[in-house]
């Protein structure tokens, strides 16, 4: 499984969930509850999503101690966002926290801006909530539910209406996992079972965009990245697709690993690095000629950020932070970071992890 929520379906760790499975849950997470549980951690009743969706985050004493998926910055601030829909927005590099209200309890799953104001929100149940006031409120612009009502609507094929069937038929179990931002109108969201769905107008309306992608069976997309007109989506079972036109049309890119990716970052010289399972780290600029980066440990990479100086940085669950230099991938000193869900880079050098023990402490990152 991966953090985010997602089951793979067809990998080796999880088999035999289908696709109408009611509980939606991924690799990294079963991971992260794993750990929780060995340490002590006290269990918690599931909730229904469809309840979730309905019900605002409780407030909690301390969000930075909560389970956190992802974090982004916008102008000096810092948010994170995690489990059952708490928001941790900090105003000094992390140093000191307090929790925004969301009018959810779902699980966030990605965080992104487009400015210091303007940002985006997804995670469980179809979620997606948009924020400008730089994190300090959020409004649900869509869940499941109208996402599996738009999609039916827009299918076009005996295929696609038959998906679209299955997806108002499950209720809104599907978590987005990913989005794109563009500026404080356009972006995209995409997530399991092949979900992507694209806005220009902040989220009034949407387009739903699969029927324009190359994933006939439906897999799980987990990463999503743009710069220019250059699109790449990538996701379970070596699924990678690229656009060159801004996402009007989108081309299969032959993957060199079929496992799943669970992160990437665009290069500088217009192509990509892409993540995931087992250590597995490549690498390509012209979507057609991969080179591998070896990792020193063959564990799942779950993050990349990027540094002041443009070097990319890699939090591996073997506990590691990776600093790719050249074609290796080095350790970054002694640091451990315990079950990595995200990396921020902040401004001034120093780079935050989140994951199940919530914020740790900024790390320091030398050229």
């Amino acid at each position: 499984m991966d953090s985010r929520g997602v089951q793979p379906r067809r990998s080796a760790i999880c088999r035999g969930m289908g696709r109408g499975s009611r509980v939606v849950q991924t690799h990294r997470w079963t991971l992260f509850l794993a750990a929780a549980l060995a340490a002590g951690a006290p269990s918690f009743a599931a909730t229904p999503v469809a309840d979730a969706l309905q019900r605002p985050a409780l407030a909690v004493s301390a969000p930075q101690r909560a389970v956190l998926l992802a974090g982004a910055q916008a102008g000096a601030r810092v948010i994170a966002v995690g489990e059952r829909g708490i928001v941790a927005l900090s105003d000094d590099s992390g140093k000191t926290w307090r929790q925004a209200p969301c009018p959810v309890s779902v699980t966030l799953t990605m965080v992104r801006f487009a400015d210091d104001r303007n940002g985006v929100a997804v995670g469980h149940g179809g979620t997606v909530l948009t924020t400008a006031d730089g994190g300090a409120s959020w409004s649900v612009r869509l869940d499941g539910r109208r996402a599996a009502q738009l999609a039916k609507e827009a299918a076009t094929t005996p295929a696609a209406q038959r998906d679209a069937e299955r997806l108002v038929a499950d209720g809104p179990d599907k978590p987005f996992l990913d989005v794109l931002v563009w500026d404080a109108k356009r972006f995209l969201v995409v997530g399991a079972y092949g979900l992507v769905f694209h806005t220009a107008d902040g989220g009034a309306t949407w387009t739903p965009w699969m029927a324009r992608l190359p994933n006939p069976k439906s897999r799980h997309w987990y990463v999503a990245r743009r710069s220019g007109n250059a699109l790449w989506l990538a996701g379970e079972q070596g699924l990678v697709t690229r656009s060159t036109d801004g996402g009007e049309t989108f081309q299969p890119v032959a993957s060199p690993y079929q496992g799943s990716w669970f992160a990437g970052a665009l290069q500088p010289d217009g192509g990509v690095l892409l993540a995931g399972l087992r250590g597995n780290v490549w690498r390509t600029a012209d979507a057609v000629n991969w080179t591998q980066i070896p990792s020193p440990v063959p564990a799942s990479i779950t993050a990349v950020a990027t540094a002041e100086d443009g070097r990319l940085l890699l939090a591996s669950q073997a506990g590691l932070v990776l600093v790719l230099q050249g074609d290796r991938l080095v350790p970054l000193g002694s640091v451990s970071v315990p079950n990595p869900a995200g990396l921020l880079q902040l401004q001034g050098g120093a780079l935050l992890s989140v994951g199940i023990n919530g914020v740790l402490p900024a790390l320091e990152v030398r050229p």
